[in-house]
């Protein structure tokens, strides 16, 4: 259930009706705006008197929420959220670039990745130290060393950086070294892994699950959210379908139902989305067009001889084309690159 306050309502008006929420045993949610001020109400509706808020004179509307994620729902919160991660934004006026290899393999590697996808416009810098295969004997990440050397690269170069999180153990080492966690497609529901990673209060990126609905996915979200992180975007990676010729097919249509139903920003990752190179920058520039806040884009020195996902990772010199081709349409988009 949201609230909408009047525009002339006062300041005490919205905290009276904030107090007697919370007074009933619930939890607020305030999200103030440049014309409405909206009071989200977390809990067991049955213990408040609703009808006695409703007729406050500072009081709009009630307007009940059937959705059962609340904290991701635009309802709740009608402007876009944007948030710092270190020195960068994320949010509906930057176009964010989050660039680096699958996998950390070496500390020279991964500087010389840094320096390369700092130069060519990106902001933060991505990188696998923790590594879920699908079989157990291939390379599963370097770990803590792997995340020393995130620490490493972005002491030097300025970048914000972010990484994959597996487990409560990694959490705790990861918050250690880096600015931003991300959650896997195959952990999208370890809710408990969730809930670790909103302790932290560190933003977050949380993948689609393969075969995740939108509403899966954004009461994925919400747990995160419930745990004390309210930093989270979304990221398209692709789903399982029928169809060979990619990896996973790119939900595009994902971006443009996203933005009607939350106020989260969402990255698109056509890299894992193909697992094609080539298809990388088309696919890139088509997010944009429909209204990803970002992309996430491998990126590796040697792809040929990379650890993990070599087909699908860009060269320097591809990588600096794609972000010159990209640039027109942030441009279009009325974003900042």
């Amino acid at each position: 259930m949201i609230i909408v306050m009047k525009q002339d309502a006062a300041k005490d008006d919205v905290t009276k009706i904030v107090a007697k929420i919370e007074n009933a045993g619930l939890k607020t949610h305030l999200s103030v705006g440049e014309e409405v001020t909206i009071v989200g109400v977390i809990g067991d509706k049955t213990k408040l008197d609703v009808d006695a808020i409703a007729a406050e004179n500072s009081v709009q509307k009630v307007v009940p929420i059937t959705e059962s994620y609340k904290l991701a729902n635009k309802k709740f919160h009608p402007e876009p959220t944007s948030f710092a991660v270190k020195n960068t934004f994320i949010g509906p006026d930057n176009l964010t670039i989050m660039s680096g290899p699958c996998a950390v393999e070496t500390e020279e590697q991964l500087l010389c990745i840094a320096r390369a996808v700092k130069k060519a416009g990106a902001t933060i810098l991505r990188g696998g130290a923790y590594k879920p295969r699908t079989s157990p004997y291939s390379f599963q990440g370097l770990e803590e060393e792997g995340l020393r050397y995130m620490k490493t690269a972005s002491d030097e170069t300025g970048l914000a950086t972010i990484c994959e999180v597996t487990s409560a153990h990694a959490v705790e080492s990861a918050v250690k070294y880096v600015s931003m966690l991300q959650v896997g497609a195959r952990n999208m529901q370890n809710f408990e892994l969730l809930k670790e990673v909103g302790k932290t209060g560190l933003p977050v990126l949380l993948k689609r699950g393969l075969s995740a609905t939108i509403d899966e996915w954004l009461n994925a979200a919400e747990y995160i959210m419930a745990s004390g992180s309210q930093n989270v975007a979304l990221c398209e990676r692709g789903i399982r379908t029928y169809e060979t010729s990619t990896r996973n097919t790119l939900d595009l249509s994902a971006v443009c139902v996203l933005k009607e139903r939350t106020h989260l920003p969402v990255i698109v990752d056509p890299s894992h989305a193909t697992g094609v190179r080539s298809y990388v920058e088309p696919l890139a520039k088509a997010a944009v067009a429909c209204g990803a806040d970002g992309l996430m884009i491998e990126v590796h020195n040697d792809p040929a001889h990379a650890l993990s996902d070599g087909p699908q990772s860009l060269t320097f010199e591809q990588f600096d084309s794609v972000m010159e081709h990209i640039r027109p349409y942030a441009k279009l988009a009325g974003r900042t690159l």
